[in-house]
């Protein structure tokens, strides 16, 4: 099993920067890609950032520019960066995994981006 907890959400006005960290533990050496994935209520969850082991990574098209994400194997952790965050960057942020042939979340922090 693997477990992922996040950390860092909270409240920041609009221009703002904010930092995620996700650390992973448990079965961690089959752990492939990792990453962020966002939810509003009424909405489907949005992918917002991918990272490989190697350091490959993919954005999602609403925080290209903006956002960015690195991965640190030796203590299984991701931190994604967000930086000129917008009033509709505010969701519930998870952390995700896929292990197994399963997806793996965390229980999520909340971003709010309001003035």
């Amino acid at each position: 099993q693997v477990q992922l907890v996040e950390s860092g959400g909270g409240l920041v006005q609009p221009g703002g920067s904010l930092t995620l960290s996700c650390a992973a533990s448990g079965d961690v050496n089959d752990l492939r890609d990792m990453g962020f994935f966002r939810q509003t209520p009424g909405k489907d969850r949005e992918m917002v950032a991918l990272v490989s082991r190697s350091g490959g990574y993919n954005l999602g098209n609403a925080v290209r520019g903006r956002f960015s994400i690195t991965r640190d194997n030796a203590k299984n952790t991701i931190d994604l960066q967000m930086k000129n965050l917008r009033p509709e960057d505010t969701a519930m942020y998870y952390c995700w995994s896929y292990y197994r042939g399963s997806d793996v979340y965390g229980r999520g922090t909340q971003v709010t981006v309001s003035s």
